[in-house]
């Protein structure tokens, strides 16, 4: 067989088995370019992504409603789909305009709080949630213990 000569067409399955340690890797090289035309800014962390931007006007809601909808376009430019599911909004400080927001159509669940890389993240960016959650774990183990 010579180089560049191809007998048939085969079905290629992409994808990364779960739990790999290159999987997260090479998702954030997937997902590299997700920022490039966003106003607001990214966390990327594995297949974690969060957008955000003060928001203290109804231009700013929009503006971010604008970058909701331009990453909704790069997934379906790249074949990815969004859990909206999953997807949730947490509206922080006392000046912020709760605006309900969109991804591809679907309204996004708003919380009041959410939990990240362990850590709980309140609205009121108040630090006894963890508090108690720590508590609670320590006497759990502590109850397993004796």
């Amino acid at each position: 067989m010579s180089v560049g000569y191809c007998r048939t067409w085969r079905q290629v399955w992409s994808g990364v088995p779960q739990g790999s340690v290159l999987g997260p890797v090479l998702f954030l090289i997937f997902i590299n370019d997700l920022d490039i035309e966003l106003g607001s800014s990214v966390l990327k962390f594995a297949d974690d992504t969060k957008i955000y931007r003060p928001v203290n006007s109804i231009s700013d809601c929009q503006d971010l409603q604008r970058d909701l909808n331009t990453v909704c376009s790069w997934a379906k430019k790249w074949q990815m789909e969004f859990n909206v599911s999953k997807c949730k909004t947490v509206h922080y400080g006392k000046k912020n305009i709760c605006h309900k927001y969109t991804v591809e159509g679907q309204p996004v669940e708003e919380v009041s709080k959410e939990k990240d890389l362990g850590v709980v993240f309140t609205k009121e960016l108040k630090v006894a949630e963890n508090c108690n959650e720590a508590y609670s774990k320590a006497n759990r183990m502590l109850g397993l213990i004796s």
